[in-house]
């Protein structure tokens, strides 16, 4: 069992290594491969189901470009990880 919320709503679900986390009220909060890690590009939402960022993870570590963005849809923060770290430009 993957857990419920206390209205019923699933938290996650894992099908053909994609994981899918919900919201409460049952939008899509985050999503991406999982292998029993989180791993490659990942999308994460807000609770009104618009997207917020999209990075990249290797074996549940930030690694590669994550990119924020803002509520009107522009980039609010593009920034590259290397094994958890971020890279300072």
């Amino acid at each position: 069992m993957e857990g419920y919320y206390k209205n019923g709503q699933l938290k996650q679900l894992t099908e053909d290594g994609i994981r899918t986390h919900y919201f409460e009220n049952g939008k899509v909060k985050a999503t991406g491969p999982f292998d029993g890690k989180m791993q490659g590009e990942w999308s994460f939402y807000r609770k009104t189901g618009e997207l917020w960022q999209v990075g990249h993870l290797n074996n549940d570590s930030k690694d590669g470009k994550w990119v924020r963005y803002h509520r009107n849809g522009e980039i609010e923060k593009d920034t590259q990880f290397n094994d958890g770290k971020e890279i300072k430009s």
